[in-house]
């Protein structure tokens, strides 16, 4: 990547296992770097299959600032504006309910607008639900829940890949079915994703291919990478997503997203 005087308008970045180090921490260097994005008026995205309240949260200060695309791109936030929203068919949301209550080891979370709904309040489970949702709520059956339903997740303590992936087999053609994590998988509204809501985005905001750039690490964040022009896989980066990358950064414990974002920044001058 050595080009003079390109122009750069939008940036998206997963958060775990790219801009959070290994201790879920941000690099004390990001903050400075934001600045810069924003006095070149540079749309920022947290783009993460967290939700939207607990990236709110992480990003308090910032929060008016950064636009989020939230629920591996299901819910779109920007300025505190609604940008986009796109729910499960209800039907729909009750089967993949019904197949993951069949998988061993494994854990259902409804992912709703308002609030994440759990069952199960095994502590090593509960354990995780905190750590990615900030709104929560135990109920006695997913039956109870009135809300928009963003996405189904898997908490699968055996691997979502080999464990969990497979017993969704019938729904790969009709829904977005995505290994988001070692231990989470997501079901999502067919074509869901964090792609395609920065899709949505460049026609929104009226962007060019070129202007795009997005930093991953896993299988949730292949459409993303496919979506931008300046596609970064970490370095501690599934092989599948790095095949599909144009470029590369050092990992998340190296502080590669502000390292590249730099050298962007140093490409527009």
């Amino acid at each position: 990547m050595n080009r003079r005087g390109i122009m750069i308008k939008f940036i998206a970045t997963d958060m775990d296992g790219t801009l959070l180090n290994s201790q879920n921490e941000i690099h004390p260097s990001f903050y400075e770097t934001f600045k810069k994005l924003k006095e070149k008026d540079i749309i920022f995205a947290i783009a993460s299959g967290r939700q939207y309240y607990n990236l709110a949260k992480r990003f308090e200060e910032l929060k008016d600032d950064l636009m989020f695309i939230a629920e591996n791109g299901t819910f779109v936030m920007y300025k505190g504006e609604e940008v986009l929203i796109n729910a499960l068919d209800k039907q729909v949301a009750k089967e993949l309910i019904e197949v993951g209550r069949q998988i061993d080891n494994a854990y259902i979370i409804v992912c709703g607008k308002k609030a994440a709904y759990i069952e199960n309040t095994d502590e090593r489970f509960v354990e995780q639900v905190q750590k990615y949702y900030e709104s929560r709520q135990v109920v006695k059956s997913f039956d109870e829940v009135d809300d928009d339903i963003l996405k189904v997740t898997i908490c699968d303590f055996s691997g979502s890949e080999k464990n969990a992936y497979p017993y969704y087999k019938d729904y790969y053609e009709t829904q977005q079915v995505s290994v988001s994590g070692e231990i989470w998988l997501d079901i999502t509204a067919k074509g869901a994703n964090k792609g395609y809501a920065i899709e949505h985005v460049k026609k929104l905001f009226k962007l060019e291919h070129e202007q795009t750039a997005a930093f991953g690490d896993y299988l949730n964040d292949l459409e993303m990478m496919q979506s931008v022009y300046h596609s970064f896989a970490m370095a501690n980066a599934h092989e599948q997503l790095k095949q599909v990358s144009r470029f590369m950064a050092k990992s998340n414990d190296e502080n590669g997203v502000v390292e590249k974002i730099e050298e962007l920044l140093s490409m527009m001058e």
